[in-house]
């Protein structure tokens, strides 16, 4: 029995990397995390940048919120089993008229992360679509080895070393995955996907949350990350304690801690000390 998930959408997901779209909550919640970004934006004068932008709901009771919210864990649980870890989040923030893209890629290439039982929830908070730079997929790409990438550094693009497929990629075969405020795409860590800039006039907000099963390693460093549901029986990682309020204390401490970790691990091989703005 699956919680949330059609089977049909389950077996879609293991045949061909990905799933959408799927509902998390309704126009009017998709506003509530906009607005609570937004807040926080306005307060400190700038977007959200550099290392914030990365295991975001450590820092944020509205974004720890979300990695707990009942229907993502529902359908996540549906594809990788009652216990789970949240390993990282990403904000993937793209600026009305900007050029800032993602290139063809696969997540799996730098994460350390062992075996590949890794899923992706890319939350919109805003709507998602080709004019803003939507997330297009290569489907059963997921099903291949590990491809070579490139580090290209690149200032416009949105991944954290630039990285991008160093053979050639069949863009015949991608697959669009629009997504309106409030649902969710779910793709596995080693399908390849990418999406261009948004030329539109407004903001294009998404929150990928990064869940793996308690039995996944980490190959590179000791790592941590947030039990969202079930029971770690491995140990494999140390606990990450959810925020008691926005950037107290306790919460920035925690989140230098855990992205120190994973900057050492996603930037091993290079001089970068912390993630790029």
């Amino acid at each position: 029995m699956t919680r949330i998930l059609e089977p049909a959408a389950v077996a879609a997901y293991h045949r061909d990397g990905f799933v959408f779209p799927v509902k998390v909550g309704d126009a009017a919640e998709a506003r509530a995390w906009r607005d609570a970004l937004e807040a926080h934006e306005r307060k400190t004068g700038t977007p959200l940048q550099g290392n914030w932008r990365h295991k975001t709901h450590l820092l944020f009771t509205w974004a720890d919120m979300l990695v707990h919210h009942p229907r993502i864990l529902d359908a996540v649980e549906d594809l990788i089993g009652p216990d789970i870890l949240c390993w990282t989040t990403n904000f993937f923030i793209k600026e009305a008229a900007s050029p800032g893209f993602v290139s063809w890629h696969q997540d799996s290439t730098y994460w350390g992360l062992d075996p590949d039982d890794v899923v992706t929830a890319w939350v919109a908070f805003t709507d998602a679509n080709r004019e803003n730079g939507c997330m297009e997929v290569i489907p059963g790409s997921h099903r291949v080895d590990q491809l070579p990438h490139l580090d290209t550094f690149h200032k416009d693009n949105l991944l954290s070393r630039g990285q991008e497929i160093a053979v050639p990629v069949d863009t015949s075969k991608a697959v669009a995955m629009p997504l309106a405020a409030g649902e969710m795409s779910l793709h596995h860590i080693k399908l390849v996907h990418g999406s261009a800039p948004n030329r539109s006039a407004d903001r294009r907000i998404g929150l990928a949350i990064r869940y793996i099963p308690t039995s996944v390693r980490q190959l590179k460093v000791r790592d941590s990350a947030m039990l969202v549901r079930g029971t770690d029986r491995h140990g494999h990682f140390d606990p990450e304690p959810r925020p008691a309020a926005d950037l107290d204390a306790g919460a920035l401490a925690a989140h230098a801690d855990a992205v120190g970790r994973q900057v050492k691990a996603l930037y091993q091989g290079t001089a970068k000390t912390e993630f790029r703005a």
